[in-house]
């Protein structure tokens, strides 16, 4: 199966965002990073694939919406976030 891109979308000066980057980083983990601190089409377009995300930062890894970084984190401590990230 192939590796999931992950896409996270964040906005400047987030420690959230910092965070759940630092976890994907320690894990060798490349993502693609969507900044929306202005607005724009990239947050109309995270609104679009995550109707009710009202804050970052959002994930995805695949096609699947994993939330924010509490959400990651917490995968990450169910041992489920290493299977997703590996396209299982």
């Amino acid at each position: 199966m192939a590796v999931p891109t992950v896409e996270i979308y964040t906005k400047f000066g987030c420690g959230y965002c910092s965070r759940a980057k630092g976890l994907l980083k320690s894990k060798g983990v490349e993502f693609t990073e969507y900044d929306i601190t202005l607005g724009g089409p990239r947050k109309a377009e995270m609104l679009e694939r995550a109707p009710d995300a009202r804050t970052v930062p959002q994930i995805f890894i695949g096609e699947t919406h994993v939330g924010g970084s509490d959400d990651l984190a917490a995968l990450d401590h169910a041992g489920k976030l290493d299977a997703l990230l590996a396209g299982e």
